[in-house]
């Protein structure tokens, strides 16, 4: 087969890739239906995560289960399946509290950019829709695999709450599903902080009630403006600078919660500031595999619309310019068709 292999900063190429074959009997091969390019994978395109080697990437899936290894019960041949960027046995004791993603025999999944993809611990981490859905809602739930459960996480880890007043560091595609996130989970006001016109105006169809077009100490200063002086309810981080988390901390209210999803990157925090800011500060690697079974159930019920994100739609073979697209802010994310 033909995938997706990162070379070096701007260097993407779609070259010839051995298929992925069964190692463990815990595994799964899935044929993809779609697969996309994560705003994570620009740090290593754009040589800030550099690579030492030939990489081959993508980590976000859902396809049809093509063969399973011998000790696998949970999925079966021919169903449609989604699961996280983190493999997870879904039964030790970090699993069993949620946080799947630091599962104690926890896999990254890679090399999905491609037709298929081998997924280790596939009873613990793909999660099986009761039918193969229809094509319309495949955009929808690709992005269950990371980007909304990422966004999902980042608000719950911020306690959104009813009638709560959140505000949202970063209008990449976690950053707009966050906003959806807050919306779904009953958020009276929500501050989207964009200078981008495709995206505040996906924002606003996602539930953005405010949009922030400030940064920094301007952006903090503008959100206590709306909010009174006091500061928002949540904050959701979902960039990973340190620009960005010390917006995030600073526009939190006194007691308030920060959800950090964005990947850091030189991001340091200082213990004195942090002491007398008083606000809660959780996030990590998200916990995808928790949320999957009710965002698969929202997305079905049609209560829940995440596809939206997807604004560029390639056949998988021009998956160099899905990256371009997105490196220079021509596209918010792309989906790709193997």
């Amino acid at each position: 087969m033909r995938g997706a292999v990162l070379y070096g900063a701007g260097d993407v190429r779609f070259e010839e890739r051995g298929n992925p074959r069964i190692v463990e009997p815990t595994d799964a091969i899935l044929r993809l239906s779609a697969t996309c390019v994560c705003g994570s994978d620009l740090w290593p395109y754009r040589g800030i995560s550099p690579v030492s080697q030939p990489t081959p990437m993508g980590h976000e899936y859902c396809g049809i289960v093509e063969e399973v290894g011998s000790a696998v019960t949970s999925v079966k041949r021919g169903q449609f399946v989604i699961g996280s960027f983190f493999a997870s046995d879904n039964t030790c004791p970090s699993c069993r509290i949620g946080y799947q993603s630091g599962c104690q025999h926890a896999e990254p999944v890679g090399g999905a950019q491609a037709p298929l993809l081998r997924v280790p611990l596939a009873d613990g981490t793909l999660v099986a829709t009761s039918g193969v859905p229809s094509d319309d809602l495949i955009p929808s739930l690709l992005a269950l695999s990371d980007v909304m459960g990422t966004g999902w996480f980042a608000a719950d880890a911020a306690n959104v709450k009813p009638d709560s007043t959140v505000a949202v560091v970063g209008d990449g595609a976690v950053g707009l599903l966050g906003v959806l996130s807050a919306k779904q989970m009953g958020a009276e006001r929500i501050i989207a902080m964009s200078r981008h016109a495709s995206r505040q105006k996906l924002a606003r169809e996602f539930g953005a009630t405010d949009i922030v077009t400030e940064r920094g100490d301007e952006g903090v200063a503008r959100i206590k403006e709306l909010t009174k002086g006091i500061g928002a309810d949540a904050v959701l981080e979902c960039v990973g600078t340190q620009e960005a988390m010390m917006q995030a901390i600073r526009s939190t209210r006194q007691g308030g919660y920060v959800g950090y999803v964005g990947v850091p990157h030189g991001v340091e925090l200082k213990g004195e500031e942090l002491f007398y800011a008083h606000v809660h500060l959780h996030g990590g690697p998200a916990p995808v595999r928790r949320y999957l079974p009710k965002l698969i159930d929202l997305v079905l019920s049609g209560k829940l619309n995440p596809g939206k994100v997807f604004d560029l739609t390639l056949p998988l073979d021009q998956v160099g310019e899905a990256y371009r697209a997105m490196d220079e802010r021509r596209a918010i994310k792309a989906l790709l068709r193997p």
